[in-house]
């Protein structure tokens, strides 16, 4: 499939889990990662890109992909708990809690259902609206990759006794041209460790494929998925990780006469999906145990379905969680009373039918927020604000300007998190440094976690090489268009 427009040149769009701007910097300043440093000084470098939230990397691919937050795709986090029927549905948070959960129903949803069932079919991606156009695309190593090819994928070997899938093999809408680990591969001869996905060498050398071939596509997604696992247990400055990363992007820029002349024919785009938040090393200060702060209630365990004594279910999200109120004799601000207790928790949010109740373990008061009002903020989004705007750190100007700080795009953001999915529930955010854990939730001690709405998760690096022409806002719910608007 050679290049179907003539009007623009491909694009390469690279996204490097967990890429901060900092270590990015330090990496490039101290020539360990030249690629990446090059493409700096080639084009523009946007160091505060607002990601979605939670920033779970399936909320943010899914509005890289949709264009919109998940109130409008509906995929509310890594972890979270479907009202309709009273399951939780888990992509994959950690083996022991995905162990407990079942392995074969956690497998599902991330293999299948994620895409066929939960993305909501009311959005678009972008693979959909380029296949509709007749412009081709491609997608490597990305688990949220809904498009409008059927394809048929299988499971490894290994694997397929904890599939749903017969014979492991299953059909799904990709884009036309798909790579996924050992599910789908470009090169017949293609090999990675990993099974699920591919490493950053394997990720590497399918683009490298498309690119020898002179089969790019007019948009090509590729994730780099290594250095969330490493950041997790090394902290955030893990400058090592972004050298091995960059050594791979030499590579395909080497396929060219000169890097140069890889700008001159392609859009380079590299970009974070999000930040980590430094964390402490002692459990019991900077470990937030939920069962135990919510001991007076009945909450459901995970290893059995919920019952009608269950009050509660709580789904981590690492530094952010949702906690799902079934008793619907139980009023939402009595839960939220109780975790107004815990300083660690800076943001308790939860809606009714007229508005959205912010508090916090750390601030006095409560803020109460919707859309459509007479405060307009940096994005142009109009807003009704009432209480204590310290809670989300936002700065009100004389003539109604909202503007952010610790919380970019607060509002919206939180909102959307909200309005993602039915049923009652409060979503927690935790203060920087600390972690969430529930039942047998993973936690990162003396390492880094992401989830939250904090800035140190939520801003992550963009470069941008081959064009002049940035996106209308930096965040990433405005990508997609972004990119098409490059495109049509």
């Amino acid at each position: 499939m050679e290049n179907y427009s003539k009007n623009h040149k491909p694009i390469i769009l690279l996204n490097i889990d967990s890429l901060m701007s900092m270590p990015l910097e330090t990496a490039a300043q101290t020539g360990h990662a030249p690629a990446l440093q090059f493409l700096m000084e080639k084009g523009s470098y946007i160091p505060n890109l607002v990601s979605s939230f939670p920033t779970m990397s399936v909320t943010i691919d899914s509005t890289l992909i949709t264009g919109t937050y998940a109130d409008k795709h509906h995929i509310p986090g890594l972890n979270w708990f479907d009202d309709t029927n009273k399951q939780i549905v888990n992509y994959g948070t950690g083996l022991r809690e995905t162990f407990r959960l079942g392995m074969r129903k956690s497998i599902h949803n991330m293999l299948y259902r994620l895409n066929n069932e939960h993305l909501s079919n009311t959005v678009s991606t972008i693979y959909e609206d380029l296949a509709n156009k007749g412009i081709p695309s491609a997608s490597i190593n990305s688990f949220v990759y809904r498009g409008n090819s059927p394809k048929r994928l299988q499971v490894p070997r290994l694997l397929s006794t904890f599939t749903r899938f017969e014979d492991g093999k299953w059909t799904t809408n990709t884009s036309p041209i798909f790579s996924l680990g050992l599910f789908s591969k470009l090169r017949k001869r293609g090999f990675t460790k990993q099974i699920a996905a591919g490493n950053h060498k394997f990720t590497a050398k399918e683009l490298r494929y498309l690119i020898k071939k002179n089969k790019l596509p007019s948009f090509t997604f590729c994730i780099f998925q290594d250095l969330d696992a490493r950041m997790h247990f090394r902290g955030p400055m893990d400058i090592k990780g972004i050298a091995k990363i960059d050594r791979e992007i030499q590579k395909i820029l080497n396929l060219y006469p000169t890097w140069e002349e890889a700008v001159k024919q392609n859009i380079w785009m590299v970009m974070g999906d999000n930040g980590h938040s430094p964390t402490g090393g002692n459990y019991r200060k900077y470990v937030i145990d939920l069962l135990k702060l919510l001991k007076k209630f009945q909450i459901s365990r995970i290893e059995r379905p919920v019952n009608n004594k269950d009050q509660l279910v709580i789904c981590v999200n690492q530094r952010m969680a949702y906690i799902y109120v079934l008793d619907k004799a139980l009023p939402l601000y009595k839960v939220s009373d109780v975790l107004k207790n815990d300083p660690r928790i800076d943001i308790i949010a939860w809606k009714d039918k007229n508005s959205v109740h912010v508090s916090s373990g750390v601030k006095d008061g409560e803020l109460h927020f919707s859309p459509s009002g007479q405060y307009k903020d940096e994005y142009n989004q109009t807003w009704k604000l009432k209480g204590n705007h310290e809670i989300l750190d936002l700065r009100l100007a004389n003539d109604n300007e909202v503007f952010y700080g610790q919380y970019p795009d607060a509002l919206a953001r939180l909102n959307s998190a909200l309005n993602s999915h039915s049923g009652r529930f409060i979503v927690v955010n935790a203060k920087p440094g600390y972690d969430f854990k529930a039942q047998l939730t993973p936690f990162h001690i003396s390492g880094a976690a992401h989830g939250s709405l904090h800035r140190q998760e939520s801003h992550v690096p963009l470069i941008i090489a081959g064009t002049s022409i940035k996106p209308k806002y930096f965040r990433l719910v405005d990508m997609k268009e972004y990119i098409l608007q490059l495109i049509l």
